[in-house]
């Protein structure tokens, strides 16, 4: 079976199999998957001089595998992208800002303690606790992850259980957005990436938190915050400056009288 003239459409799990198969030695599984991509070309069966059975990635299957690759690559690339995006927009908004954290939630009331791993948190620059406001941001660029993530309450739980929760959604190819606002839960906010902007679709219903957790610190004075673009200028303590065009030129020291 041909899979460019037949019904036959090659999703992911078949793309993860052909990875899997390609990285192995190709040892046969016998299900039905296997039997999909036999049928559509993308895999053959050889066997070795002791009549030993493998699988091997036809020309097809290589295509489809290096496809799917340059795929994910773009998706990553441009999810990457927005992530730097709502940083860049929690720094100018005065707040400190922290990227792919490790933060230890509750997934529900009565749920045991997991790790949330929110694209962007961040807090209010300010020394008083009360003030802090924490924010959580997740970034979606493919619809097919944004559906993925809408299936999964716990994890949206342990976002909440942290801060208030933002949902950013990007667009697709053709510049569309990846999902409504009526799609995500009442309780998050939405933003809707449009062009080179970041447009408010509405706000979450949970209201500014005003604390975080002992372990939630922790994690933050282990982490590097988002650097400030602004402050690739400044140069390193102790590393001789040049003067200022503007500045006036400094006097000649007096003689030593000794």
């Amino acid at each position: 079976m041909d899979p460019a003239s037949s019904s036959f459409v090659p999703g992911r799990h078949h793309a993860r199999r052909l990875r899997e198969i390609h990285r192995s030695a190709g040892w046969p599984c016998l299900d039905g998957l296997e039997l999909e991509l036999l049928a559509a070309g993308l895999v053959e069966r050889l066997r070795d001089e002791v009549g030993r059975e493998c699988l091997r990635l036809t020309a097809s299957g290589i295509e489809l595998v290096a496809r799917q690759m340059a795929h994910n690559r773009a998706a990553l690339s441009a999810h990457e992208a927005l992530v730097r995006r709502v940083a860049r927009e929690m720094l100018r908004a005065g707040r400190i800002a922290w990227c792919g954290l490790s933060l230890r939630a509750r997934s529900g009331p009565e749920l045991p303690w997991g790790i949330a791993r929110p694209d962007v948190f961040s807090i209010r620059q300010t020394s008083v606790e009360a003030y802090l406001e924490p924010l959580v941001h997740e970034v979606k660029v493919r619809r097919s992850d944004l559906l993925a993530d809408l299936r999964q309450p716990g994890k949206r739980a342990a976002y909440l259980d942290l801060a208030p929760c933002w949902y950013v959604l990007g667009q697709d190819a053709r510049g569309r957005s990846i999902g409504e606002p009526d799609e995500i839960p009442a309780e998050c906010g939405v933003l809707m990436a449009s062009g080179g902007r970041l447009v408010l679709a509405r706000a979450p219903a949970a209201g500014p938190r005003d604390k975080l957790p002992f372990a939630v610190w922790m994690a933050l004075a282990k982490a590097t915050p988002v650097a400030d673009e602004a402050d690739d200028a400044q140069g390193l303590l102790g590393e001789p400056q040049s003067p200022s065009p503007s500045a006036p030129p400094e006097p000649p020291s007096a003689p030593s009288l000794d």
